[in-house]
């Protein structure tokens, strides 16, 4: 399969809306021309194919210029009022209006905003409540999971005892009863609910009567829903999880940072932690720093904190049930074409093509689909026979073209798209480039928020 550029179809000039910002970087292009070539290219980039992938979105205006603020310039190790270096007393109001927002976004009693990403912010939540070596519950990578819920090259597969768990390899749901009778078995310290490759619900309150069943911590990873949670469009974790923890850059369009959200109280203390009378609270930021890091990126929270109040509005909230019902659309047209799809559908942000029963891969699909202009990643199914860096699956995601406007109309032309390339994967040559050319016309219409607003 000949490789086709991504940029040598609509070679948008630096004048055309969006790329025009390239004004706002003169000192980058003086002091480094080579970086602001590879920027410009980014920004052409983006601006002229889909963004498909389901972790990744469109930071706002506002998030990017808090990202690249002075408040990159400060050292603020610890928390606000207890911090070990002089001159924070602006930052510590930056770092409160975070905690603040994130708790009043998700209605959480308490909420860190220092992890530097998701995986950090996971990191900690098992130095807070294991000892390394102590069993927990997680779906693997294969499964939908993620590398922090147990995969064994990961440090949690390598310091603490995985218990797999995932869904069913005929249905691709969860079954809740097999779950039960795995934590009865098992007796797991820990259970993390959440999922990189899971097109349904979870349900929380389900694995909340069975991590108090058994004596386990229950913790929510919502990096890829925490937007439809916000927006009620998918069930809340905070009121059943001793844990939540997130990334921000996904479904809330904010920087690329991790958060974690938690009960005060321990609910668990005496069993697991008698020798110590701190709150789970106390014990989740001293994972955090000291535990496992030093000075908190100032510039990112402060973004956090812009990210929290634009996902606080009805605009967000709308834009997030846009997300689902794009998503729900795109399944239904690819089904009408004949297209397998993991649970035969999705009620999130993300669904599942299913080519086990295909002689194509799914790196084949998605090198194809990427030649085209659509971004898309390959990836396990449950039940996947062919290994990890092949995959018989294909993941899609709506949050970023609903971040740039498109609605149902736009998700019919690309199933059509995707259709046309998967038709042709004996020959890709023979449409790619019309595809690629008509999906740069279609964004045309919707400039990505991330380069329109900056124009």
């Amino acid at each position: 399969m000949n490789q086709v550029s991504h940029v040598e179809v609509a070679q948008t000039d630096l004048t055309a809306p969006g790329l025009a910002t390239v004004g706002r970087y003169a000192n980058l292009k003086r002091t480094d021309p080579e970086i602001f070539r590879l920027l410009v290219e980014q920004m052409r980039f983006e601006a002229t194919t889909l963004k498909m992938i389901p972790s990744e979105n469109f930071a706002s205006l506002a998030v990017l210029e808090a990202t690249g603020s002075i408040f990159t310039n400060k050292y603020a190790e610890g928390y606000p009022e207890a911090r070990y270096y002089e001159g924070n007393e602006i930052v510590d109001r930056v770092e409160q209006l975070a905690i603040d927002r994130a708790k009043a976004l998700f209605g959480a009693e308490h909420a860190n905003v220092q992890p530097y990403s998701g995986s950090p912010a996971n990191q900690a939540v098992y130095r807070a409540l294991l000892k390394p070596g102590a069993k927990f519950m997680g779906m693997p990578v294969p499964a939908g999971g993620h590398l922090t819920h147990g995969w064994k090259v990961n440090f949690s597969g390598i310091d603490y005892h995985q218990i797999p768990y995932g869904p069913d390899p005929q249905t691709g749901l969860l079954d809740y009863d097999a779950i039960r009778d795995i934590a009865r078995r098992e007796r797991p310290q820990m259970i993390w609910v959440g999922a990189t490759a899971y097109p349904r619900i979870l349900e929380y309150d389900k694995f909340a009567e069975i991590a108090r069943e058994v004596d386990a911590y229950l913790v929510a990873d919502i990096a890829h829903i925490n937007g439809l949670i916000v927006a009620g469009v998918h069930p809340d974790p905070v009121p059943y999880c001793d844990v939540v923890t997130s990334t921000c850059h996904k479904l809330l369009r904010g920087p690329r940072a991790g958060f974690i959200l938690c009960k005060v109280e321990d609910r668990l203390r005496e069993k697991y932690h008698p020798d110590d009378n701190s709150t789970l609270a106390k014990r989740i930021d001293r994972a955090v720093f000291p535990g496992l890091q030093g000075g908190p990126h100032m510039n990112v929270i402060a973004a956090m904190a812009v990210a929290f109040k634009e996902a606080s509005t009805e605009q967000y909230r709308e834009y997030a049930r846009q997300v689902v019902r794009n998503c729900r659309r795109l399944a239904e047209c690819l089904l009408e074409r004949g297209y397998q799809l993991v649970t035969g559908g999705t009620d999130n942000h993300l669904l599942l093509l299913d080519f086990r029963n295909s002689p194509y891969t799914g790196k084949q699909v998605a090198k194809a689909l990427a030649q085209a202009g659509i971004i898309c990643n390959f990836n396990m199914v449950p039940g996947d026979p062919r290994k990890p860096f092949v995959t018989s699956g294909v993941r899609l995601g709506t949050p970023a073209v609903t971040s740039m406007g498109m609605k149902e109309p736009e998700m019919e032309l690309i199933a059509g798209w995707i259709d046309t390339v998967c038709r042709n994967l004996d020959d890709p040559e023979r449409v790619v480039h019309r595809v690629r050319q008509e999906v740069a016309e279609l964004c045309a219409q919707f400039p990505p928020p991330g380069l329109a607003l900056l124009s």
